[in-house]
């Protein structure tokens, strides 16, 4: 499929698309509010980077992830991009996408609103789930070989987060036994700079190309159809998606960051680095491996790998439940708002 931004512009006339592009640029600022803080909440709450530079510097790491990770491998789009069948009836199902879209918005808002880091990587394959099966009346139009890299991604960012933020913080204490903490937190202060920038690329590397993907298969699908023949994402779009995460970040990102790295553990720059680093290295093999992952997800259970490592006491796990309980609410709770919404859309529309 070939997109120039004077064609986007030009096809803005109808309706349909203009609506599916504000709403998934919405999505994408939502992303910025809830999602995008994660990486680099640990390192404005050691003071490692200042909440302005750390808010410009996700900016432009995100669209370098962007832009990097879509040349290298764009599987991480084409998987979100089928993740269910919006064929048939085209403008029924750009309904039906817009109606998943809106869920999203209204289901990370929610969740923004109580400063808790919901996943809209999962929000997202939930609110398309469920307006797919409202447009298809039911479970035939999700495609399970695509969910099923959803739950394997899901499986890797709880688990080998955790346990690489647990061996690194293990690591690092053994390592760094000779030096004083200021010393130590001097050192690592800078290289958390790095670590903060390492896991802005990451995301940007993700998140990224989930919503360029849906972005794509609502242009599609306002032409008619949804195949797009060869999968493409140009610049523009890439730069245009950075930018609106980045305003998001800057709107609304400092409750995510105050949960995640102030109130579920108290981290040291030590502990933050290795919280970075297991993040960015847990989405690097996801991505390579063309495995949708949640930032959000990959982040915290570094961070609580990192503080389990000091002693399972250091974790807050009081807030670590709530917000693992609001992960494991996102697949339902917001494919029934994207059933819903979408059968509400498809009757007045």
């Amino acid at each position: 499929m070939d997109l120039t931004l004077g064609a986007l512009l030009t096809e803005l006339r109808d309706p349909a698309l203009a609506a599916i592009v504000a709403l998934t640029l919405g999505v994408v600022l939502v992303n910025g509010w809830t999602d995008a803080p994660n990486a680099i909440a640990t390192c404005v709450a050691t003071r490692a980077v200042g909440p302005r530079a750390a808010v410009l510097m996700a900016a432009v790491f995100n669209f370098l992830g962007v832009l990097t990770m879509t040349a290298l491998n764009a599987s991480v789009a084409a998987t979100i991009y089928g993740i269910a069948d919006f064929g048939g009836d085209a403008r029924a199902a750009l309904t039906a996408l817009a109606a998943a879209l809106f869920a999203i918005v209204v289901w990370a808002s929610a969740a923004w609103w109580f400063g808790i880091p919901t996943s809209e990587s999962h929000a997202l394959t939930a609110g398309v789930t469920g307006a797919a099966v409202a447009l298809h009346g039911g479970f035939s139009g999700v495609r399970w070989a695509a969910w099923s890299r959803v739950l394997w991604g899901l499986g890797l960012s709880t688990l080998l987060g955790f346990a690489l933020g647990f061996a690194l913080a293990r690591l690092t204490r053994l390592l760094g036994r000779g030096l004083s903490r200021p010393s130590a937190n001097r050192a690592f202060s800078r290289a958390q700079a790095a670590g903060g920038a390492a896991m802005a690329f990451m995301h940007g590397a993700q998140d990224g190309q989930k919503f360029m993907g849906i972005f794509l298969l609502g242009v599609c699908l306002a032409r008619g159809g949804a195949d797009a023949g060869s999968f493409a994402v140009p610049v523009w779009l890439m730069l245009l998606c950075s930018a609106v995460m980045a305003l998001g970040t800057s709107i609304g990102g400092y409750r995510i960051i105050k949960s995640v790295g102030l109130d579920m553990v108290r981290l040291t720059p030590p502990e933050g680095f290795c919280a970075d680093l297991a993040g960015a290295c847990c989405l690097l093999l996801s991505s390579l491996g063309g495995l949708p992952v949640s930032t959000t997800h990959t982040k915290t259970s570094a961070v609580m790998g990192v503080g389990a490592a000091r002693r399972l006491t250091g974790v807050r796990w009081d807030i670590a439940w709530n917000m693992a309980l609001t992960w494991i609410l996102t697949f339902p709770g917001c494919g029934a708002l994207g059933y819903l919404f979408a059968v509400l859309f498809l009757r007045v529309f």
